[in-house]
């Protein structure tokens, strides 16, 4: 073999490498290797091993390096290279912003639905979800499942979005394209948010129709969603019927039957998992301190609180102590749930000065009510809620004085109560 031969299969050899290390996720190393075979491979490289190069550059946030790669191509003329325009859309939009990105996506030549979804995809990562629809309205190729994808991700995202996200999923299936398990996941948090149960119902039997619901993501978003919706039984047998239950699984189907006040059950559940040698994580003694919280089991959510340091090396978060609080005040301990948040090693929060303070309404207590309310007005100075509820402890302990400062407080800083409100469930289709 002459030693162009020997060259081409050195070139082959360290292409699949590389597209081994980007696939891996093992960027440092995939770039090395591109460095290498800059330097010592005497063939020049084709446009699939820059697109490599750029993935990893965008990847691990390596400006340089892909600029620099960029004035290569571009004196190669391997813009023109579909799948190197859109690693060049990607790596700009993730490491320098959005306006170089599109000017690149702008200046590509011959644009297919890959650049248009890199580009739409750069948008929609950074929360520009009004210019990723705009760009979608003109765009000159078909849309495919992974553009649709992209806009579905984008409005869950937003505020008062879930429902143009139902809408947008709407009209890809018009077009006929099929769902595929990224808009299963990207849908399932968006039905929870509108309580669309129906809309579960149908992504639960697409996934099982087209033999998806084996995977353990979309299995876990399923628990967790008919238990967000109430449907415990729905929660449980898709539970159960998953061939291999790992944390988050089981981390969702605790959650469910904590949010409904089945606090026994998810403790029970809680065992299992142990037995099961399935090793839990922050999430998991979330569920479950929230179960001993709507079941008023103070004792065991202390027990609780300390196993997890003591037996799984964790560090409670705010949200954690948020809830041993929120346990204890329910149990009317409430100086112990003050004691908590006065030795909290993390920032306390509106949560739990809040637990506290709906606490000491129903149990009387005026001066722990007095701290809980002014450490709330300083954390959250236009939330009005805390200032109604503190002036209705005052004046259901006939202090009228007090109850009347608070209504002058809340008048001087322009804030008014919230009227009362309802939500209805959404029965999609």
């Amino acid at each position: 073999m002459g030693s162009y031969g020997s060259n081409f299969l050195r070139l082959l050899s360290c292409t699949k490498l590389l597209s081994s290390h980007v696939s891996q996720g093992r960027h440092d190393q995939a770039l090395a290797l591109f460095r290498h075979m800059q330097a010592s491979l005497s063939l020049p490289l084709d446009p699939h091993v820059f697109s490599l190069a750029l993935k990893s550059c965008a990847a691990i946030n390596r400006p340089q390096l892909g600029t620099a790669i960029h004035a290569h191509v571009a004196k190669s003329s391997f813009l023109l290279n579909q799948f190197v325009a859109c690693a060049l859309v990607d790596m700009y939009g993730k490491c320098v912003s959005i306006l170089p990105s599109r000017q690149l996506f702008d200046e590509v030549p011959q644009r297919n639905v890959v650049v248009w979804n890199a580009m739409i995809s750069i948008y929609t990562h950074s929360n520009c979800v009004p210019d990723a629809l705009r760009l979608f309205e003109v765009m000159d190729v078909t849309p495919n499942v992974s553009t649709y994808n992209s806009i579905i991700a984008g409005l869950a995202g937003m505020e008062e979005g879930s429902f143009k996200a139902i809408q947008f999923y709407r009209r890809m299936s018009e077009t006929g394209l099929k769902p595929n398990e990224i808009t299963l996941l990207a849908l399932l948090p968006v039905c929870v948010g509108v309580g669309a149960l129906n809309l579960i119902k149908e992504i639960h039997g697409y996934a099982v129709r087209d033999d998806i619901d084996s995977h353990p993501q979309l299995s876990s978003g399923l628990v967790e969603a008919y238990g967000r919706c109430g449907c415990l039984v729905h929660a449980h047998n898709v539970f159960w019927g998953m061939t291999e239950k790992d944390v988050v699984a089981w981390s969702s189907l605790i959650s469910a039957y904590a949010l409904h006040g089945e606090a026994r059950t998810a403790l029970d559940i809680f065992h299992r998992m142990k037995l099961a040698k399935i090793q839990p994580d922050e999430i998991t003694f979330l569920g479950v301190l929230k179960a001993c919280s709507h079941a008023g089991l103070a004792d065991e959510a202390l027990d609780y609180f300390a196993r997890m340091h003591t037996e799984y090396a964790m560090e409670a978060s705010s949200d954690h102590y948020s809830c041993l609080v929120d346990v204890l005040s329910r149990a009317g301990r409430l100086y112990e749930a003050y004691q908590v948040i006065r030795d909290m090693p993390v920032k306390v929060t509106a949560k739990a000065w809040g637990a506290l303070l709906g606490a000491c309404r129903t149990y009387g207590e005026s001066d722990l009510a007095e701290i809980a309310g002014k450490a709330l007005s300083e954390i959250e100075p236009n939330n009005p809620a805390n200032y109604v509820l503190l002036g209705g402890i005052y004046a259901s302990l006939g202090r009228h004085e007090e109850a009347e400062r608070m209504r002058r407080e809340m008048k001087e800083k322009g804030l008014k109560a919230a009227p009362g409100s309802s939500w209805v469930v959404y029965q999609d289709r």
